[in-house]
C-alpha cells in the first residue's frame, strides 16, 4: 500500500491498521517531493528518516503494537519555517537569520509525541509579516490551483502541501491572518484557535501578545483532531492560558452577523461567491444579521497603522540595527514604521481598542458567530510584486481584528468561483468558542461535499479520527441517558469541553430503567448480580477534570456518579441511580440502552 494523493489522519491510520510500515510510506513520500518545488525550505534527510524510523520502532514495540497509544503514529506533517523543529533550522525565510534549535517547539514535540513524523519545514512571507506568500528569498509560493496567482501568507508552504495532498496537515502561526488567508485561497480547512490554547514556545514572534500556531488541513475533523493533541497550558509560555469552561454547541439554525457593507474591491467573482454561501446556509435555516462593521475595521487598522507594529519591530531589533539589508525591503519598510511610534502612541493604541471592543462585545449579544468572507479577492502574483502593500492590505480585510479581539476562527472551503479559483468563508467568534465553531465546520463540510483541497478527493470516501480528547486531565465518564449525543441534557457535556471518546457497553449485571416524572426524562441504571442484566449501551467521554464538581452537582436525585464496570472490565466513572427510585419506574433493560428506548416509545 502507497500513500496516494489527499489522505486524511483517518486515512493514514487505516493504512497502518491494515499493515502499512512507516518506512515504505514515508520513504515513498519523502522520493516524491521535488527539491525545485519552493512551498519547502527543507526537507527531511534520508539519514534523518533512517533515525525517526527507528525511534518510531522502539516506541511501538514499548506499547506492544497498540497504535491507539500513539494516534498519530508514522503521519507526516510539515511546519512553518518560523516554529522550532530539533534537527532543522529555523530560517523565517531569511538565511541570515537562520539558527538550529537544540528542541522542538512545544506544540511540535506534543505531536511528535503522538507518533507524527516532520517532513519538512515549508516557506513562508519573511519573519510572517505579510498575507501573500511572496516576499520570500526561497520565491513566491504558487496558488495550488493556477500558478499564476498567489497562494496567499504567510503560511504559504504549510497551505499548499496540504492542498496538494503532500500531508494530511500542518502546522502555520496567525498573528493578522496568515492561518485563514492561505485556507482560503487554496480550499482547505485553517483553523486559527483562541489566542494561548497552543502554547508559542519555540515559536519565533511576529507580534508576540497576539501571535497564535494554527492548523490548516483538510478537513474540519482533522484539523481539530490535531488542535487538540497539539494544545495545553504550557508554563514557558507567558501567554499560555489554561482552557475555561467550553461554550455549547452552536444553534441547528444559528443567527450569523454579516457586514452591512461588503468590501469587495471590484471583484465580482468573489461577492457571487459569498452570496452563494449564504444561500446554502440560508437552506438549511441560518439566518443573519446585517451589522455596521465599521468596529472591526477600526480595529483591524491598528495592527499596522498603530503601535502593535512596535512587535514586530522588538523581535527584528538587532538584525534590523546591524544587517538591514537582509530584510525584505517589503518587510523592512513596514516594520521600521515602529521607529516613529512612541510609548504614548502605544498607550492610545490601547484604550481605543478597549473601547471598540465593548463595541463588539455588545454584537457579539445578539448572534451566533461572524460570518465573513476569508478574502475579499485573490490576485495574481504579477499584481502583487507591483504593489505589494495595497493588495496585501485588502487581504486583511476580514482577519486583522480577530486576535486583537481576542477571537478564535475558523476558515472553511467555500467552492469554486466562476473562474474555477477557490472561495472561502470565516466563521468568528470571542475566545475558548473553539469547539462550537468546529461542530459548524463540520456540518458546513459534510452540506456543501466540496472536493478536498487541489486533489480532487472528497470527504464522503474519508474513514473518520477517533476523538481525542482536550490536552488537559481529564476523567472517563459513562453516560447513559440525557446526556448521550443528541438528547436534551449533552450540552451540559459539551460547555465543560468533555469529548465523545467512544460508543461501548456496560458489563451484563445492570439493568435499566425509564424513571417516574423526570423532565427531560431520564433512564436509571441499576447494578445487579452477574448475569441478572444486561449489556446496557453507555457513551464514555472525556471530561475535564477542572470542570467535574459543577457537573456532578447538577445531576439530581435520585440519580448519581459511581462507577460502573464495562464490558471490557475496565471500570469508569458513571452514572447510577439508588434502588428506591425503582419501585415506580419502567424496566426497560430489554431495549439495549436508553436511545434504543425512546425510539421505540416515540414511533408507538
Amino acid at each position: 500500500m502507497l500513500p496516494s494523493e489527499a489522505w486524511t489522519l483517518g486515512e493514514w491510520q487505516q493504512a497502518y491498521r491494515q499493515g502499512a510500515t512507516a518506512e515504505l510510506l514515508l520513504s515513498t513520500l519523502l522520493a516524491s517531493i521535488s527539491t525545485e518545488d519552493n512551498a519547502w525550505i527543507s526537507v527531511l534527510s534520508h539519514q534523518q528518516l533512517a533515525v525517526v524510523l527507528a525511534d518510531l520502532a522502539a516506541r511501538l514495540a514499548h506499547v506492544k503494537g497498540d497504535l491507539t497509544q500513539l494516534p498519530l503514529y508514522g503521519i507526516p506533517f510539515a511546519v512553518k519555517d518560523n516554529i522550532d523543529v530539533a534537527g532543522f533550522a529555523t530560517t523565517c525565510a531569511c538565511p541570515e537569520f537562520a539558527y538550529l534549535p537544540e528542541q522542538h517547539a512545544t506544540v511540535v514535540a506534543k505531536l511528535i509525541a503522538a507518533g507524527a513524523v516532520v517532513i519538512g519545514k515549508t516557506n513562508l512571507d519573511q519573519f510572517a509579516t505579510g498575507l501573500v506568500g511572496t516576499r520570500s528569498p526561497y520565491g513566491a509560493v504558487a496558488n495550488s490551483f493556477n500558478a499564476d496567482f498567489i497562494s496567499g501568507g504567510s503560511s504559504s508552504g504549510s497551505a499548499v502541501v496540504v492542498a496538494r495532498g503532500i500531508v494530511p496537515f500542518s502546522l502555520g502561526t496567525d498573528t493578522a491572518g496568515s492561518g485563514r488567508v492561505p485556507a482560503g485561497l487554496n480550499n482547505i480547512v485553517g483553523l486559527k484557535p483562541t489566542c494561548g490554547w497552543l502554547s508559542t514556545s519555540g515559536v519565533v514572534p511576529a507580534c508576540r501578545s497576539l501571535d497564535c500556531v494554527s492548523v490548516f488541513a483538510l478537513t474540519v475533523d482533522d484539523a481539530e483532531y490535531i488542535a487538540r493533541i497539539a494544545s495545553g497550558f504550557d508554563e514557558q509560555d507567558p501567554y499560555s492560558r489554561t482552557i475555561p469552561i467550553a461554550h455549547g454547541a452552536l444553534p441547528k439554525q444559528p443567527v450569523f452577523a454579516i457586514p452591512e457593507q461588503l468590501h469587495w474591491f471590484g471583484d465580482e467573482l468573489a461577492a457571487q461567491a459569498f452570496e452563494a454561501s449564504l444561500d446554502k446556509l440560508a437552506a438549511t435555516g441560518a439566518s443573519f444579521k446585517k451589522i455596521d462593521f465599521t468596529p472591526f475595521y477600526q480595529v483591524a487598522a491598528l495592527l499596522y497603522e498603530g503601535a502593535w507594529v512596535a512587535e514586530r519591530f522588538i523581535a527584528l531589533e538587532e538584525l534590523l540595527s546591524t544587517h538591514p539589508e537582509v530584510v525584505h525591503p517589503v518587510v523592512r519598510s513596514i516594520i521600521e514604521r515602529a521607529r516613529t511610534m512612541s510609548a504614548a502612541d502605544a498607550f492610545k493604541g490601547q484604550y481605543q481598542l478597549v473601547a471598540l471592543k465593548r463595541v463588539v462585545d455588545a454584537i457579539y449579544q445578539g448572534v451566533d458567530g461572524l460570518l465573513v468572507p476569508t478574502t475579499p479577492s485573490l490576485y495574481r502574483l504579477d499584481d502583487v510584486l507591483a504593489d505589494p502593500i495595497t493588495l496585501n492590505t485588502q487581504l486583511g480585510t476580514y482577519t486583522n481584528f480577530v486576535n486583537l479581539l481576542d477571537g478564535c476562527a475558523l476558515a472553511l472551503p467555500a467552492g469554486l468561483r466562476a473562474d474555477g479559483l477557490p472561495f472561502g468563508i470565516t466563521v468568528i467568534a470571542p475566545a475558548w468558542c473553539d469547539g462550537q465553531l468546529a461542530e459548524f465546520g463540520r456540518r458546513w463540510q459534510t452540506m456543501t461535499a466540496l472536493p478536498l483541497g487541489a486533489t480532487g478527493s472528497t470527504l464522503a470516501n474519508c474513514p473518520p479520527s477517533p476523538a481525542i480528547p482536550l490536552a488537559i486531565d481529564t476523567i472517563p465518564l459513562a453516560v447513559v441517558g440525557a446526556h448521550l449525543t443528541g438528547m436534551p441534557l449533552n450540552y451540559q457535556l459539551q460547555e465543560r469541553g468533555a469529548v465523545l471518546l467512544e460508543t461501548t457497553s456496560t458489563a451484563d449485571c445492570y439493568r435499566l430503567f425509564a424513571l417516574a416524572g423526570t423532565v427531560p426524562p431520564k433512564p436509571g441504571l441499576l447494578r445487579v448480580a452477574a448475569r441478572e442484566g444486561a449489556a446496557i449501551i453507555v457513551e464514555l467521554w472525556a471530561m475535564p477534570v477542572a470542570h467535574f464538581g459543577s457537573f456532578v452537582s447538577l445531576i439530581p436525585a435520585p440519580l448519581g456518579i459511581g462507577t460502573l464496570t464495562l464490558a471490557d472490565g475496565r471500570e469508569v466513572k458513571g452514572f447510577i441511580c439508588e434502588a428506591w427510585a425503582i419501585a415506580e419506574a419502567q424496566d426497560i433493560t430489554e431495549c439495549g440502552g436508553w436511545r434504543a428506548f425512546i425510539t421505540t416509545r416515540n414511533k408507538g
